[in-house]
C-alpha cells in the first residue's frame, strides 16, 4: 500500500455511521496487511483526530461484519507534523500567508491570518430566515479574536458540523468592526484545520508530580484535575498526585480521570499544620544537671534579625546557681558597621560606644570561657543560640552547647498569659524592673524567671534535672485547640485505604475541630493517624523548609525536624524567588543552598529527596488566569511571575542540574517513583455497592405492604401483569435496596399524617413497588380500568391511550360500580436500570412548611451521628468571573477585545470559591460504618460557628454508595394543604379528567374572559408547570386536550434542546403530532420497543440520549442501523441526537397530577385558590401597585414590559401582577387592609374578594407583621399614634404606607385631645 488514501476509500462500500465519519474525515491509510486465508486485515492509518479507543474498538466490530472477516485490527496515529500535510481545508482556499500573532491585530491590516484554538463555538439560524450565522473565538493563548460569518443553510450545516471547541485552525479573513464599533473581528474567506503538538515529556524515564493543586484549592489553583491527569498519562508518568489546600474534593473527578487514562491517582492533601507537640521544645542538647546547678543565662544585641547578614553588638550573661545570681558577664563586639537609628533607639547601644570594642571573635573566645562548658539559658534561645553558632562558624570556634529555651518554659507554665515577651513576663512574676534590650540586663532578668520555673517544676512535677524537662513540657502542650501560631504546609499521601480514612478523619478534624481561617492540622492529631500515610515535607511555607531558611536551627534540630517526615520535599528555585524579591534572601544561589541543605538531610537520614512543582497552573500560558484570582484577593504580588505550571520530565531534571547529573536524577525521577511505589491503587468508592443503613425487619415490611396494598386494590388473585411486574421490581429491591424505600415510605407516611401531601421527584414513580408502597401517587403500570368494588380490572395495552386519565368513564361490567381510571405507563427500567442494576434515587417534595420536621424524622429513624447534610461545592460562575477579569484589566489600565474577556473569564471558570448545603440533601451512613469510610465532613461555607455538618464530597460522588434523602421543600404541597383547609375538598380525590380543569390549557372562557390582550389565549396563569410565558406559549402551539398531552409538554419545558429547534418545529411544521415527539426519556424506550427493537438496546438508546451522550459523540456502534431496519422514521433519529438531557416521565406525571389539581381549584374554587396563591407563591406581593385595581395593574405590567432594563424584582413582581390582573378581570377585589382582621401572611378570603395580609405592606417583614397580630389582640385602638405605639416592630415608614393604603380610615392620628 505504498500510495496513501482516503481511510473510507478503503471500505468503500461500508456506510460508517455519521459520527465516525466526522471523526476520521481526514484519515488515511499509510500500511497495512490482507491475510484471505485466515479473513485477517491489519490497517495503518493517520487521522487528525484523536481516536478514541472505544471507537476503535466499535469500527473494527463492524468492518468485521461488514467484510465477514475474523479480525480487523486497526491503527491510528497522529500526523508527523503540522503543515500541508497535516492540514485540512474547511472552507476556501489553502491558506499560506504569514501568521500573524492575535495580539496585534488591527483594522489598517485589512485582512489578517491567525492561528489558535477555538472556543465559544456557535451556528445558529438568524432572524433572517435562510441566513445563519457561524460565530467563534480563537486564541493563540496570548490574545483572542472573534470570527465571524454568515452562510445559507447548506453551508452552514457542513462549516458548523467542522468547527467545535477545542480545535485548532488556521483563518484567514478580513478584518472589521463589530456591530457595536467596539471590537475587531475576523471575517473569514479560509479556514484550515492544523494540528497543534502540545507540550510533550519525552525523556527516556518520567517523573511523578507529588505536588499538585486543583481548582479546588479555593481562589488559588486553576488547573483542571481531569485534564491534567490525562496529560500526565499521555506523557507515560505512572503515577500523579492531587494535593489541594486543606481540601479532598477534587479526589472523585481525579479517580474518574485516572480510570481513564490508566493512571495512579495518588490521594493527598496540602494540609495546614500546626506543630502543637514538640515544634519548640524547651531543652536542647544531652547535657543533664539538677535544677540547682551552675546554668549560664545569657543574651545578645545585634543589629538586625537576619543571623547571615547581621552582626552581634553585645553579650551579656550571668551564672544562676541554687536559687541565686553568682557571675556576670558583658562585652560589646565591634560589627564593623554603622548602626541604624532604629537599633540604636531600642538598644540603646551607639557607634561611639561599639568603635573600640572586641571583634567578633575575642568576644567570642571570652564569652565561651566565661560559659566553659556549663548549659545555657536564654529567653527564644534560638534567636541567641544561633547568632552565636554562626558568628563561631565565621571565626573558626566550637559551639554545640545544651542549652533551656525560657520563651518555651514560659508558654506552657503560664498558659494564662497570651504573649511572652521577656518583659511581659517578668512583670507577670513580679521581678524587679529592668533595662531591657540591653544584654547584660536581658540576661539577669532570664536567670530569675528560671528561678520560679524551676521552684514550680519541682513543686508541681516533681522533677528537678534538665533532661527531665522536655518530658513534662509535652504534657502540657495542648492537645489540638484552635491554636494562634500561623500553620504551615505539610503534604499528607494516603498509602492504602486505612490512610484514606485517617486522612478524611484528619480532614474532619480540620474543619470540625481546629478551623481557624483555615482548616488546621494539629501534630497531635497527625500523630494518631498516622497509619497508613506518608508525609512530605511540602513547599517553602513547610516547617523543614522554614527552618532551613530562617538559619536559626543548629543541624540537629533540622534533623530532629526532618525525621518527622516519610520523604523531604524540594523546588524548583524560581517557585521562591519572592523571597528574593521581598529581600529574605541576597541571590539566586542562596534559593539553591536551601535546597541542597535538605537534599543532605535526607542523605544523612537515608529519606527520600523529591523535587515537586508545587503545581498551581497546567501550561505556561494559563499564568494570568492566576494572577486574576491573586487579583481579586488583593495579593500586592499579584501580577509577579510565578511559573508553577505542571513540568515535563526534561523541564525539571535542568531545575536541578546544579544538584549534578547523579542527585538531580535521583530527586526528579528515582525518589517520587520510589514514594509512589509504596502507595497501593486505592479504590476511593465501591462502584455501584450501596452501603444502606439498617431498619428492623425492613425486607419483610416492604413484601408485605406491597403485596397488602396490591390486593387491596386488584384483588386476592391479581392480574398476571401485576404480578410478573411486582416480581421482577421486588427481586431487584428485596435485600439490596428495602431500606431506600422504607425510608423514604416512613417519612412520607409522616408527613401524610400531619396533613401535608408529598410530591414525587426523579424517576422513582417508574417503580409499581414505590407506588404500592405509599411513597408516590404515580401508577407506573399501563392504563387500565380498575373496579373499586369487585377488582375487575381491564388493561389498554394497544397504545391508544397514554395514561388511564384520559380514558372514557366506565361501568364495570360485573358488579356495575363506576370504573377508577388508572396507570400512566412507565417502565421500570429508567428507575433501577434495566436487571435492577442502578442504586435507587428517591426524590420527594415536602411542604417547605414541613420540611424542617421531615429532615428531623430522618435523624430520628437513624441516629444523630449517622446523618449528614449534602454537601456542595460553589465555584466561580461565568458571571462572576467576567467581573473579575473586567476589574482587574481596568485597575491595570488595560483593555482587551471581547474574545479575549470571554478567554480569560473561561480560564477563572470553575474555581472553588465556597462550599454549602444541598436545600433538601441528607446523607445516611450505616451505624456499623463511620461516614470517614466513604467522605470527610465540614461545616458549609467554613462557619465554625454552625451547627450544620455536610458531607466534604459533594452527593453526586457517593450516590451509588450512601442512602440520600433528597427532601426539598416546596410550595405546591403547601398549596395543597391551605387549599384543603379553605375549602374541606381531599386533593387526591379530584378526577385529572375534569373537562372544566383541562380546558383551561387552551382557553380561558370558563374563568369567564376570552383572548385577554395581556394573558393571551389560555387560563394557564399562576398555574404550576404551565405559568411562565414560555410555557404558556408552548400551550399555544399544542392545544393539549388531555393529561397525556400535559405529561409531554412538563417534559419539553424540563429537557434540554427537546422543546426549541426540536419537537417545536416537528409539530408545527406537521411532521409529527405531539404524542409522536420525545418529550421524556422513557418515550424513547416505549416507542423503540413497540418498533420492535430489543429491549436492552432500546434502553441503552434511551440512556445515552436522555445524558446527552449521542448528541456529543453520536449513536453507538449498530444504533442507527436497528432503528432504521425498525423503521424509526429519520425525524425520529434526528431529533434523539439533538437532545442535551431529557426529564423522567414519572417526574413528569407527579408535577403535572399536582399541577391540575391546583387548576382545579382554580376553576371551581377561585377565591381559596387566589388567597393560597398570593399567600404562598406571591412574595412581590406589594400591597402599592397589587391593590390599586384593574387599570393600575394593567398599566404597571405595560411599564414593566416596556422596561429593557427592568431590574430582577420588577420582573418578579410581574408574575404577581398578571395574577392579580386576571383576579380583577373574573370580577373579584381585594379588601382594604384592616388592622384588626388582616392576617400576619396569609390572605383571608371576604365575600367575592381577599384581605390581604400585613406583609404586603412594602418593606414589612414577617417577624414585624407576627408581632403586630400578637400585640393587636383584645384591643381597639383610639388613634394611629396608639396603634404605632402598640406594635412597636413597625416602622414610621410602615404606618405611613398603611395610611396611605386606608388601613386607618376615620381614625384619629393621636390620641391628644383638643380643647378648642
Amino acid at each position: 500500500m505504498a500510495e496513501r488514501l482516503p481511510f473510507f476509500t478503503l471500505f468503500e462500500s461500508f456506510q460508517a455511521p455519521r459520527q465516525l465519519r466526522l471523526l476520521l474525515h481526514d484519515a488515511y491509510v499509510t500500511g497495512g496487511a490482507l491475510d484471505r486465508e485466515a479473513r485477517t486485515i491489519e490497517v495503518q492509518a493517520v487521522s487528525g483526530e484523536t481516536v478514541p479507543e472505544a471507537a476503535v474498538t466499535s469500527l473494527e466490530h463492524m468492518l468485521a461484519q461488514q467484510y465477514d472477516l475474523r479480525r480487523v485490527q486497526l491503527r491510528f496515529s497522529a500526523p508527523a507534523a503540522a503543515g500541508k500535510s497535516g492540514s485540512d481545508l474547511l472552507y476556501g482556499k489553502e491558506i499560506k500567508g504569514r501568521v500573524v500573532p492575535v495580539g496585534e491585530l488591527n483594522l489598517k491590516m485589512g485582512s489578517a491570518v491567525v492561528e489558535g484554538r477555538v472556543f465559544g463555538m456557535e451556528c445558529y439560524e438568524t432572524r433572517r430566515p435562510g441566513q445563519w450565522c457561524m460565530n467563534f473565538d480563537m486564541t493563540d493563548e496570548h490574545g483572542s479574536v472573534s470570527v465571524r460569518k454568515y452562510m445559507d443553510e447548506k453551508e452552514a450545516r457542513v462549516l458548523g458540523g467542522a468547527v467545535s471547541d477545542g480545535m485548532w485552525l488556521r483563518v484567514q479573513g478580513k478584518l472589521a468592526l463589530s456591530f457595536d464599533g467596539k471590537d475587531v473581528q475576523l471575517q473569514p474567506v479560509s479556514i484550515m484545520r492544523i494540528q497543534h503538538q502540545g507540550r510533550k515529556d519525552t525523556a527516556p524515564e518520567k517523573r511523578v508530580e507529588l505536588h499538585l493543586h486543583t481548582q479546588m484549592s479555593t481562589m488559588d489553583a486553576i488547573t483542571d484535575v481531569g485534564k491534567v491527569v490525562a496529560q500526565a498519562a499521555s506523557w507515560g508518568h505512572p503515577a500523579i498526585a492531587i494535593t489541594d489546600h486543606g481540601t479532598v474534593q477534587a479526589f472523585p473527578k481525579a479517580r474518574d480521570a485516572g480510570k481513564k487514562g490508566k493512571i495512579k491517582i495518588l490521594y493527598g492533601v496540602e494540609g495546614y499544620f500546626v506543630n502543637n507537640l514538640d515544634d519548640r521544645i524547651a531543652v536542647h542538647g544531652e547535657q543533664d544537671q539538677d535544677f540547682a546547678d551552675e546554668i549560664v543565662c545569657f543574651d545578645i544585641e545585634t543589629t538586625g534579625l537576619k543571623v547571615r547578614r547581621e552582626a552581634i553588638t553585645e553579650i551579656g550573661a550571668v551564672v544562676l546557681k541554687n536559687g541565686e545570681i553568682t557571675e556576670r558577664f558583658q562585652t560589646f563586639v565591634n560589627p564593623n558597621r554603622r548602626l541604624t537609628p532604629e537599633i540604636i533607639g531600642l538598644t540603646g547601644i551607639t557607634d561611639a560606644m561599639l568603635a573600640d570594642a572586641p571583634q567578633l571573635k575575642d568576644a567570642l573566645m571570652a564569652f565561651l570561657q566565661f560559659v566553659n562548658g556549663r548549659p545555657l539559658a536564654a529567653h527564644n534561645a534560638e534567636f541567641d543560640i544561633s547568632f552565636i553558632r554562626e558568628g563561631c562558624r565565621k571565626v573558626g570556634l566550637e559551639f554545640d552547647p545544651t542549652y533551656v529555651d525560657s520563651l518555651i518554659l514560659a508558654q506552657n507554665l503560664l498558659p494564662e498569659l497570651h504573649k511572652y515577651k521577656l518583659d511581659i513576663v517578668a512583670e507577670h512574676l513580679d521581678l524587679p524592673a529592668f533595662n531591657h534590650h540591653r544584654a547584660s540586663d536581658d540576661a539577669a532578668m532570664v536567670g530569675y524567671m528560671l528561678i520560679p520555673f524551676f521552684e514550680k517544676m519541682r513543686r508541681e512535677m516533681g522533677i528537678h534535672r534538665l533532661q527531665q524537662i522536655n518530658g513534662e513540657m509535652l504534657k502540657l502542650r495542648p492537645e489540638g485547640g484552635k491554636s494562634n501560631r500561623h500553620p504551615k504546609h505539610i503534604i499528607i499521601l494516603a498509602k492504602n485505604k486505612l490512610g484514606l480514612k485517617h486522612l478524611y478523619q484528619l480532614i474532619s478534624a480540620s474543619n470540625l475541630k481546629y478551623f481557624k481561617r483555615v482548616p488546621i492540622i494539629p501534630k497531635t492529631e497527625l500523630a494518631a493517624h498516622r497509619e497508613g500515610l506518608i508525609i512530605g515535607s511540602a513547599c517553602e511555607a513547610g516547617e523543614l523548609f522554614r527552618a532551613v531558611a530562617d538559619g536559626s536551627k543548629d543541624w540537629a534540630e533540622l534533623k530532629r525536624i526532618a525525621s518527622f517526615y516519610d520523604y523531604l520535599e524540594i523546588q524548583p528555585i524560581c517557585n521562591n524567588m519572592f523571597m528574593l524579591r521581598k529581600g529574605d534572601v541576597q541571590s539566586e544561589e542562596e534559593l539553591r543552598d536551601f535546597n541542597r541543605t535538605i537534599v543532605r538531610l535526607g542523605q544523612e537520614l537515608g529519606k527520600p529527596v523529591c523535587a515537586t512543582g508545587d503545581v498551581h497552573f497546567q501550561e505556561p500560558e494559563d499564568e494570568v488566569y492566576r494572577h486574576i484570582l491573586l487579583a481579586s484577593k488583593k495579593f500586592p504580588d499579584a501580577d509577579a511571575p510565578l511559573p508553577i505550571y505542571f513540568k515535563t520530565t526534561d523541564e525539571m531534571l535542568k531545575e536541578f542540574a546544579y544538584l549534578g547529573t547523579e542527585t538531580a536524577h535521583k530527586v526528579v525521577i528515582d525518589d517520587p517513583r520510589h514514594i509512589a511505589d509504596c502507595i497501593e491503587d486505592i479504590e476511593l468508592l465501591p462502584p455501584g455497592q450501596l452501603f444502606p443503613p439498617r431498619l428492623e425487619n425492613s425486607e419483610q415490611e416492604l413484601h408485605d405492604m406491597v403485596w397488602d396494598k396490591c390486593h387491596e386494590l386488584y384483588g386476592e388473585e391479581p392480574p398476571q401483569l401485576i404480578v410478573d411486574r411486582l416480581d421482577v421490581e421486588l427481586k431487584s429491591i428485596l435485600g439490596k435496596y428495602d431500606v431506600v424505600y422504607m425510608s423514604a415510605q416512613k417519612l412520607v407516611q409522616r408527613s401524610l399524617e400531619n396533613g401535608y401531601l408529598v410530591g414525587s421527584r426523579g424517576s422513582v414513580g417508574s417503580s409499581l413497588v414505590a407506588y404500592m408502597s405509599g411513597i408516590t401517587e404515580v401508577n407506573s403500570l399501563p392504563p387500565h380500568y380498575r373496579c373499586p368494588k369487585c377488582k375487575n380490572t381491564e388493561f389498554i395495552t394497544d397504545g391508544s391511550y397514554g395514561c388511564g386519565a384520559d380514558m372514557p368513564d366506565k361501568i364495570c361490567p360485573v358488579c356495575g360500580e363506576k370504573y377508577v381510571k388508572d396507570g400512566f405507563d412507565i417502565p421500570f427500567e429508567t428507575f433501577l436500570g434495566y436487571g435492577g442494576g442502578k442504586v435507587p434515587d428517591i426524590d420527594l417534595n415536602f411542604s417547605g412548611e414541613y420540611q424542617a420536621r421531615a429532615h428531623q424524622h430522618a435523624i430520628e429513624m437513624f441516629g444523630k451521628t449517622q446523618v449528614f447534610r449534602a454537601g456542595t461545592i460553589g465555584t466561580l460562575a461565568e458571571k462572576t468571573a467576567f467581573g473579575m477579569v473586567k476589574k482587574y484589566l481596568e485597575e491595570r489600565g488595560q483593555t482587551a477585545s471581547n474574545a479575549e474577556m470571554n478567554r480569560l473569564t473561561q480560564g477563572c471558570v470553575g474555581v472553588r470559591r465556597t462550599t454549602g448545603q444541598h436545600p433538601g440533601g441528607l446523607v445516611v451512613v450505616p451505624d456499623d460504618m463511620d461516614v470517614e469510610d466513604f467522605t470527610a465532613v465540614q461545616h458549609p461555607a467554613d462557619d465554625a460557628e454552625s451547627d450544620t455538618i455536610t458531607t466534604h464530597f459533594e452527593y453526586h460522588c457517593m450516590e451509588d454508595n450512601l442512602l440520600k434523602l433528597d427532601m426539598l421543600g416546596h410550595d405546591d404541597p403547601t398549596m395543597i394543604r391551605m387549599l384543603e383547609d379553605l375549602t374541606g375538598v381531599n386533593a387526591r380525590a379530584i378526577p385529572l379528567d375534569d373537562p372544566d380543569t383541562m380546558s383551561i390549557f387552551t382557553s380561558s372562557r370558563v374563568l369567564g374572559f376570552e383572548n385577554d390582550e395581556i394573558l393571551g389565549p389560555t387560563g394557564a396563569v399562576a398555574i404550576p408547570e404551565f405559568n411562565t410565558r414560555f410555557t404558556r406559549g408552548m400551550l399555544m402551539d399544542t392545544q393539549p386536550r388531555d393529561f397525556n398531552t400535559l405529561v409531554r409538554l412538563s417534559g419539553f419545558s424540563h429537557g434540554t434542546d427537546v422543546w426549541l429547534g426540536n419537537a417545536r418545529e416537528l409539530i408545527v411544521s406537521g411532521t409529527a403530532s405531539v404524542l409522536e415527539t420525545v418529550g421524556c426519556r422513557d418515550d424513547i424506550m416505549l416507542y423503540l420497543i413497540s418498533m420492535g427493537l430489543d429491549p436492552k438496546m432500546s434502553f441503552k438508546i434511551m440512556e445515552a440520549v436522555r445524558k446527552g451522550k449521542v448528541k456529543k459523540g453520536g449513536f453507538q456502534e449498530g444504533w442507527e442501523e436497528a432503528m432504521r431496519d425498525h423503521q424509526v422514521p429519520d425525524w425520529y433519529i434526528e431529533s434523539l441526537a439533538k437532545i442535551g438531557y431529557l426529564f423522567p416521565k414519572a417526574h413528569a406525571v407527579a408535577y403535572v397530577m399536582m399541577a391540575f389539581r391546583i387548576a382545579w381549584f382554580k376553576v371551581h374554587r377561585p377565591l381559596a385558590f387566589y388567597a393560597t396563591f398570593f399567600s404562598i407563591r406571591a412574595k412581590a406581593f406589594d400591597a402599592e401597585y397589587c391593590c390599586a385595581g384593574l387599570d393600575a395593574v394593567k398599566q404597571k405590567i405595560k411599564e414593566i414590559e416596556n422596561n429593557k432594563d427592568a431590574t430582577d424584582v420588577e420582573q418578579n413582581l410581574m408574575v404577581t401582577l398578571e395574577v392579580c390582573y386576571e383576579f380583577y378581570l373574573r370580577g373579584f377585589h381585594f379588601d382594604t387592609i384592616d388592622i384588626y382582621k388582616s392576617d400576619a401572611t396569609r390572605f383571608v378570603v371576604t365575600e367575592n374578594g381577599l384581605l390581604p395580609p400585613f406583609v404586603t405592606v412594602h418593606g414589612l417583614g414577617e417577624s414585624a407583621a407576627l408581632d403586630t397580630v400578637e400585640k393587636r389582640k383584645g384591643k381597639t385602638f383610639i388613634s394611629v399614634e396608639e396603634f404605632a405605639n402598640t406594635c412597636s416592630k413597625l416602622s414610621k415608614t410602615h404606618i405611613e404606607q398603611l395610611k396611605s393604603l386606608g388601613a386607618f380610615a376615620g381614625m384619629a392620628d393621636t390620641s391628644q385631645v383638643s380643647l378648642f
